[in-house]
């Protein structure tokens, strides 16, 4: 490239970075203002103020978010286990066995990824409620399996088709048998996809909204997004902006630390099968 291309290819660059990351420093700027500081108007805080932290981990806020966090924690891990463990036996059936309907299981499995949860919501509240689930854990885990499940098949079925059939003929001719071959050969080799598809189901999970707030009530198993809904300032003519800024840059924390935790892994799963040979 010439020198003026890449001048262009610089500009640009540092642009999309800028334009994604002006909302995240913008929301980690009020959670660092004071409540006399939030309104008046400047990117920066004039001075650093912790009352918004204090006020959700230790303050009249700390009932309502930190509940929230344990539950988010709790509910979206074992749906992410569940969806992960599931999804990998129905992709490696999909990958490995000839039979009628695959297709047909994959075309299903993306349009249940993609459609809108809110009309759902209602039947399934109605629902939950009458079988005693409404505000338990298992009434927020298997909604969140409706939304990573499907997603999960589509993308570890991708993965499974890319792992050589011979390794695994290989293993059972050594006298492995199909459950053990799967095991010790097919999964090890599918870890980079496993990886991808937990993260981005614990993405979906932990993100959700709809469900949250629909299918609870209380503390028990109110998620963050949801608790972050409720949040209220001192008075009815105080907007809470500091205290859900401080808490979504706490909510934040996680995802981050899984990316770039498992940032190696993530890219390696991605890019699986894009190249071949």
């Amino acid at each position: 490239m010439s020198t003026r291309e890449k001048v262009l290819w610089v500009v640009a660059g540092i642009a999309i970075v800028v334009y994604a990351l002006f909302p995240v420093g913008w929301i980690v700027s009020l959670s660092l203002k004071s409540s006399d500081d939030i309104a008046n108007g400047q990117f920066l805080p004039t001075a650093l103020s912790w009352e918004n932290y204090e006020q959700i981990l230790v303050g009249d806020a700390a009932e309502l978010f930190l509940p929230a966090l344990r539950n988010s924690f709790g509910i979206v891990l074992i749906a992410t286990f569940i969806a992960c463990v599931l999804s990998m036996f129905a992709a490696y059936a999909i990958a490995r066995l000839d039979f009628t309907g695959k297709k047909l299981i994959l075309s299903t499995a993306l349009a249940v990824a993609i459609f809108p949860v809110i009309s759902i919501v209602t039947p399934l509240f109605n629902l939950w409620r009458q079988i005693g689930l409404y505000d338990t854990w298992p009434g927020l885990i298997i909604p969140y399996l409706s939304l990573t499940l499907p997603l999960s098949i589509w993308t570890m079925s991708a993965f499974f088709r890319e792992i050589p059939w011979e390794m695994e003929q290989a293993a059972q001719v050594d006298g492995a048998t199909t459950w053990q071959a799967f095991r010790k050969v097919i999964v090890p080799l599918a870890t980079p996809g496993v990886f991808t598809t937990a993260i981005i189901a614990f993405f979906i999970a932990w993100n959700d909204f709809a469900y949250g707030i629909s299918l609870t009530s209380t503390s028990a198993s109110r998620p963050v997004p949801a608790a972050l809904g409720l949040f209220s300032g001192a008075s009815q003519f105080e907007s809470p902006n500091g205290p859900i800024a401080a808490a979504a840059v706490i909510v934040t924390i996680p995802v981050v630390v899984l990316v770039l935790i498992f940032q190696r892994r993530i890219v390696a799963g991605l890019t699986n099968g894009a190249v071949k040979g």
